[in-house]
């Protein structure tokens, strides 16, 4: 068998195992659908069900032009039928749930705009005319919004619930933060690259002159606000739901994010002062004041 479809297999059931074992961890503690099946289970394998559904069209069709907004689609379908099948929703419940539909919805929102206004996806380019390839991005979405949303899903599912308290409103203040962050550093990068004077060069302005990521680093943020927020509802297996923060941290600074855009943008200027100097004084991803 081929390196890569060997990788893509393994990449598949990594997904499929790792997601099963998060899904147990978060169904202790979880309300039940019936007697048995837990809610937060159900969430678990709605999100698989609902990637792999759309993968059969993205593959026949070869596009990925639907990728980013299924993502959201899974984020919002988990969220209602967690709230939906939950019984005694309190404030930490609704609250949790309003974040992550708000979230979903402006950042899907956001990229499916700008894949329609691209064209494509580049890092798809290879990966949409292999079915095993493909598969296995979709397998890996449907676990990334199982990681992703874990503390949230922990807190709308969770049989006993708490009073907000202190943690809980700290909780809500950092992913507030963080939700600005991410928000207003986009729209800057937008505008920089609606101007036609800016064709073709890079952005050193407004959060980019403190961070050379600085959506990155609100999206971090976010998530670690709503762990945060389960802090209080969390014991036993439910532990694990701490992956949320670890999992974006290490996919945005390790796999997919800062590593692929810092080598895509030092292949592009790294010959030029300006960006060897933007790259010197500029933090990678906490935000800054500029020097």
């Amino acid at each position: 068998m081929d390196s890569w479809k060997r990788d893509a297999l393994i990449g598949i059931a990594a997904s499929v195992v790792l997601g099963a074992v998060v899904g147990f961890a978060g169904s202790q503690g979880s309300n039940t659908v019936g007697d048995s099946l837990a809610v937060f289970a159900v969430c678990a394998i709605l999100s698989f069900v609902i990637n792999w559904a759309a993968y059969v069209p993205s593959y026949l069709n070869r596009t990925e032009k639907f990728y980013d907004i299924t993502g959201t689609i899974t984020y919002l379908s988990v969220t209602i039928v967690a709230l939906a099948l939950s019984t005694d929703l309190d404030a930490r419940a609704i609250i949790a749930a309003a974040m992550v539909a708000v979230w979903a919805i402006r950042l899907g929102t956001y990229l499916f705009t700008r894949i329609r206004k691209d064209g494509k996806d580049g890092r798809f380019d290879k990966i949409k005319t292999d079915p095993l390839r493909l598969l296995m991005t979709w397998s890996l979405q449907a676990l990334w919004v199982l990681f992703t949303a874990a503390c949230a899903l922990a807190i709308i599912t969770a049989e006993d619930r708490k009073s907000l308290g202190i943690v809980g409103i700290i909780g809500i203040v950092v992913w507030v933060i963080g939700f600005a962050i991410e928000v207003v550093s986009d729209q800057q990068k937008k505008a920089f690259r609606e101007d036609p004077a800016n064709d073709g060069r890079f952005i050193t302005t407004g959060l980019w002159a403190w961070s050379r990521h600085p959506n990155y680093f609100g999206e971090i943020t976010l998530w670690t606000g709503m762990a945060i927020m389960a802090l209080p509802l969390l014991s036993g297996w439910r532990w694990i739901m701490l992956i949320s923060p670890i999992f974006v941290t290490v996919l945005l600074t390790r796999i997919s994010g800062v590593p692929m855009l810092e080598a895509r943008a030092k292949k592009r200027w790294g010959d030029e002062k300006e960006f060897q100097d933007y790259t010197a004084n500029t933090p990678v991803l906490v935000l800054r004041p500029p020097r």
